[in-house]
């Protein structure tokens, strides 16, 4: 699909449409069916299915509308009495300009769902290049999609955290809980970037430093199967940085996924029971991860499959402190706001992320 109004008028499109009012109508008559009525299962899978698709319907159903009244409008634009070609004129104008508006509203509809977009999110965070300065900017950046999710209404929990003896985080990982988190958070995967002058450079000079942040969407166990005798469990005692928050009992657990040779590890709870629950809430997420990956690999030739897939290998972000300034490379974006964006004001950002990936998915066509 592409932004003009012919083309959602194509019979081809058309015809897609109103296939699909056809299976909306179907299933509003197999909800009123007592024998789908007594099956809650089935019932509830024919309830997800037309609340998915009762918006576009609604849409398709105003615009055919719309397209019906443009067409028996301009019989009057020729009609012989001019106050009724004035009329019609107006009218013309209004249903033109509503079209488009319908239109609009049909190709976002349209866009191809990201089936993960519902889902919760484990963020990890690492320090990269830059050693204690990086593990500083790594604290920075997880205070900064903290606040962001408090002001989203959201969740955040820590699983986990390596924090050095100066601070910062080494690697944290933690679980932001939320409607529709990872179709707002996936596209901050990625290395991001931070110029500044370290608290201990005595000649001011600026030093630039890494730290990448990794999306990843909660798995739940339908969606990869983890194999108990495939995983090898060790408990060991959790320890802070510099000593602290030393537990008496081997509380903290590390599973290693032997197939994959994926570990991970949770030491923030003082339960062994709940750091496994959490440890086990990681592994699913980055096995469900490495097999999303492997799938976006394999289809790398249809270019709209790679819109917003949220690569990790390359610089997506530069936070400029000497200059203020935050740049996005993917969509050339640069604000000189950085304390509000570090405070978690990201709605800029986001916004236009968002709406660059889904102008590519709509250029790169609809399916």
């Amino acid at each position: 699909m592409g932004g003009t109004g012919a083309e959602v008028r194509c019979a081809g499109m058309f015809e897609k449409l109103a296939g699909v009012e056809d299976r909306f109508m179907e299933l509003e008559r197999l909800m009123s069916d007592p024998a789908v009525l007594a099956d809650r299962e089935g019932y509830q899978k024919f309830l997800r299915e037309h609340a998915e698709i009762s918006e576009l319907v609604a849409v398709f159903r105003s615009y055919r509308d719309v397209v019906r009244e443009r067409e028996e409008n301009t019989l009057l634009l020729r009609d012989a009495d001019p106050e009724i070609r004035e009329m019609a004129q107006e009218e013309a104008h209004r249903l033109e300009a509503l079209e488009l508006q319908l239109q609009g509203e049909l190709n976002q509809l349209l866009v191809p769902k990201d089936p993960n977009d519902g889902k919760n999110v484990i963020l990890e965070i690492r320090a990269g290049t830059g050693g204690d300065e990086a593990a500083l900017f790594a604290a920075d950046l997880f205070r900064m999609y903290a606040r962001f999710a408090e002001n989203s209404g959201w969740k955040v929990e820590i699983l986990d955290a390596s924090e050095p003896d100066v601070g910062g985080f080494k690697e944290v990982v933690a679980m932001i809980q939320g409607r529709g988190v990872y179709s707002v958070m996936k596209y901050e995967s990625g290395i991001h970037r931070v110029q500044r002058v370290p608290t201990t450079e005595t000649q001011g000079r600026i030093h630039t430093s890494a730290v990448t942040v990794a999306v990843l969407p909660e798995a739940e166990e339908v969606d990869v199967h983890v194999d108990e005798k495939d995983l090898r469990i060790d408990t060991y005692r959790s320890q802070g940085a510099g000593g602290q928050h030393v537990n008496t009992t081997d509380s903290a657990v590390r599973i290693t996924h032997i197939p994959t040779g994926i570990v991970v590890q949770c030491q923030d709870e003082k339960s062994q029971h709940k750091n496994r629950l959490k440890a086990m809430q990681v592994l699913r997420a980055r096995m469900y991860d490495a097999l999303v990956q492997e799938q976006a690999a394999k289809r790398s030739a249809d270019r709209k499959e790679q819109v917003g897939t949220g690569d990790r290998s390359g610089r997506i972000r530069t936070y400029n402190y000497p200059q203020g300034r935050v740049t996005d490379h993917r969509i050339g974006l640069t604000l000189y706001r950085l304390d509000a964006v570090l405070q978690g004001d990201m709605a800029q950002l986001v916004d236009a992320l968002r709406t660059h990936y889904q102008a590519e998915a709509l250029q790169h066509g609809v399916a």
